[in-house]
């Protein structure tokens, strides 16, 4: 505990005066926490319905505002380019439906959530056990290329899948046993089996690979000194750098992360930004507000941010500097 107030106290400090970034309310009424970006960067999707709707569906609202209109009218979990949608049904099944064609196929993931390639032709999912201390329960990773039958790639204890590297590499982190203590954070080629370690830790949280998979932000709490803390790593193996932040954050493009420090003086939050080939930080602007239940997301393009306000529950959109 004192290590991380330690990093709140340095975060807060380092983070000079800056100017109010301007925003505009896109939704309002509280209606749509979670909402999500469209894969042009030109609408945020989000989920109603009645009474503020006609019928539950996915609505979308332009990102400089105007008319709502519905995009979908079956909900659904859908794919970042939102090529596929994904329909848990009864018993392990899972339908995977390709939005161009209406063409189908089936997946045994007892509901488990799909991870996607970035070219939408490959997937992966966990299936774990259901029963148990967390940290002790099987996990079996298994792959999938569309509508092909699933492969089992790799067997973990308390872990999964943290995303793809690229089309053939996975990032995973979990035990190799399930007795001993720390976890692993490491990549796998579906290919041939090749591991790459990147860490070991009493658990990984937050983990993010940046869009082009060439790097892997996370933090570590409740953990030895040396281990605790804000983390960015190379994914093909080399040094990590240890960042001297702590908050929330989304990546903005390959090469720039985008960080919401802590301010538990209720302050209006400040817009941060992490440059990885400088290894330098710059202040963006503050808020004028703060962001609520940490939902805030960035364009795919990497131009705007939308986030839930806490001051009046209304969607707002703003241009990153």
């Amino acid at each position: 505990m004192r290590h991380l107030l330690s990093l709140v106290t340095a975060a807060a400090l380092s983070v000079s005066a800056a100017a109010t970034l301007p925003s505009q309310a896109v939704l309002s009424g509280t209606c749509c926490p979670g909402a999500v970006w469209s894969p042009d960067s030109k609408a945020l999707l989000f989920l109603d319905g009645p009474p503020a709707r006609p019928a539950t569906g996915i609505y979308q609202v332009p990102a400089s505002g105007g008319a709502v209109t519905r995009r979908f009218s079956s909900v659904a979990f859908f794919s970042p380019k939102l090529a596929w949608a994904v329909r848990p049904s009864n018993g392990d099944n899972t339908i995977l439906e390709r939005l161009s064609d209406g063409r189908r196929f089936n997946l045994p993931t007892r509901g488990a959530d799909v991870t996607w390639t970035r070219s939408e032709t490959r997937l992966a999912y966990t299936r774990s056990d259901t029963t148990g201390n967390f940290d002790r329960r099987l996990s079996r990773v298994y792959v999938a290329d569309v509508f092909g039958a699933p492969r089992q790639v790799a067997t973990l204890y308390g872990g999964g899948v943290s995303g793809w590297v690229n089309d053939t590499t996975l990032l995973l982190s979990g035990k190799a046993q399930p007795g001993v203590r720390d976890r692993e954070l490491f990549t796998l080629d579906i290919r041939n089996g090749a591991r790459r370690s990147l860490g070991q830790a009493l658990s990984f949280r937050g983990v993010s690979l940046s869009p082009d998979g060439a790097w892997v932000v996370y933090y570590v709490a409740f953990d030895s000194k040396a281990r605790n803390g804000l983390w960015i790593r190379p994914t093909a193996g080399g040094a990590p750098r240890k960042l001297d932040a702590f908050g929330a954050y989304r990546w903005r493009d390959a090469s720039r992360l985008l960080l919401i420090p802590l301010r538990p003086d209720g302050s209006p939050h400040v817009l941060r930004e992490y440059r990885v080939r400088e290894n330098a930080w710059r202040t963006l602007g503050d808020l004028g507000d703060q962001v609520r239940q940490g939902d805030w997301s960035v364009s795919p393009d990497g131009q705007r941010m939308a986030y839930l306000s806490a001051r009046d529950g209304n969607v707002r959109v703003l241009r990153v500097p």
